[in-house]
């Protein structure tokens, strides 16, 4: 399915780049677009290539939904960020 003008959209800030949302995305899509650098496997040769670097925690991540900012934990298998997936997850796929 392709996104239209009427799909929601969130953007974002992770590891010094800008990452956009467009959903419909599955859970496991949103945690692979905003951890990319911690994820193996499909990708495009820029985001394969971006995954080879450490973490970079001197810079805030976020992600802008409509209900705000919200800072990316570093380790997508936290609480924090399964909350944010979550979150995310319930913007982009307002039908459930």
């Amino acid at each position: 399915m392709t996104a239209d003008a009427n799909s929601a959209r969130i953007t974002g800030k992770v590891q010094g780049r800008d990452i956009v949302l467009d959903g419909p995305l599955s859970k496991d899509e949103i945690r692979g677009r905003v951890w990319w650098w911690q994820v193996s496997g499909s990708g495009t040769a820029e985001e394969r290539t971006d995954r080879h670097h450490e973490y970079d925690g001197s810079r805030k991540d976020v992600i802008t939904t409509l209900g705000g900012y919200y800072e990316v934990p570093g380790d997508s298998g936290t609480p924090a960020a399964e909350e944010l997936v979550d979150m995310v997850h319930a913007e982009l796929n307002p039908d459930g």
